[in-house]
């Protein structure tokens, strides 16, 4: 990946080697969940990338959650710090796996 310091990566990424799968996680309180929008923007950004990528909005609490249900892209995931343990899955038919 050819990252620069204007590069438009998400808040957190983490590579997963044995899976060749890559996290791209968006904290919603600095940029918005991953919206339609945003997953155009990493594809274009990634495109030269062969890892599976995985899209994660990450939320403070349910409230929070509830106030960005209509910009969360399908196909992606939803984790919510006070239910740490549970994750969403925006439809599809897989969990947890790259697009």
């Amino acid at each position: 990946m050819p990252i620069t310091e204007h590069s438009k990566l998400p808040d957190v990424v983490i590579y997963d080697e044995s899976k060749n799968w890559l996290y791209l996680i968006e904290a919603v309180t600095s940029h918005g969940p991953m919206s339609p929008k945003r997953i155009v923007e990493l594809e274009e950004f990634l495109v030269n990338c062969k890892a599976g990528k995985i899209y994660v909005s990450a939320f403070p609490d349910f409230s929070e959650f509830k106030r960005h249900t209509k910009n969360i892209a399908w196909d992606t995931e939803v984790w919510i710090m006070e239910f740490p343990e549970h994750m969403i899955h925006f439809n599809g038919d897989r969990f947890l796996g790259p697009r």
